[in-house]
């Protein structure tokens, strides 16, 4: 079997895993991307591992079987997090997910200008 295909046709998955990451708005797409992106590694993984002499006997294979599981996890992690976006938002466009969360101005009060504040528990300035 000659390598070259199957590194080629890797290469063309992660390409096509990479630009569904960076133009798809859609998050279970996004998720789809990066899920065609560890297939292309698991292809690569297992090529190598049928082509080269390697040290450990079936390492690829393994390291491949390790990303399948970890595919697995992300898959169930992430489609948990576009449900949950879209109970609150009803949209799963990844460009309308706010990133920080709402600032809200509080007044400034006369602790913070550098006088010390009372301690817990003294009694109430009044007065006297």
């Amino acid at each position: 079997m000659r390598p070259v295909i199957p590194y080629v046709t890797a290469a063309l998955l992660f390409g096509l895993g990479v630009y569904g990451v960076l133009r798809r708005r859609n998050a279970v797409l996004v998720l789809m991307a990066v899920e065609l992106m560890l297939n292309a590694v698991n292809l690569i993984l297992v090529t190598a591992d049928t082509t080269a002499k390697a040290v450990l006997p079936h390492g690829g294979q393994v390291f491949a079987l390790f990303v399948i599981v970890l595919a697995a996890a992300e898959v169930g992690v992430g489609l948990a997090i576009v449900l949950q976006l879209y109970r609150m938002r009803a949209s799963v466009a990844v460009d309308e997910i706010p990133l920080t969360e709402p600032h809200t101005a509080e007044p400034v009060s006369a602790t913070t200008s550098g006088r010390a504040s009372p301690a817990a528990g003294s009694e109430p300035e009044g007065p006297r």
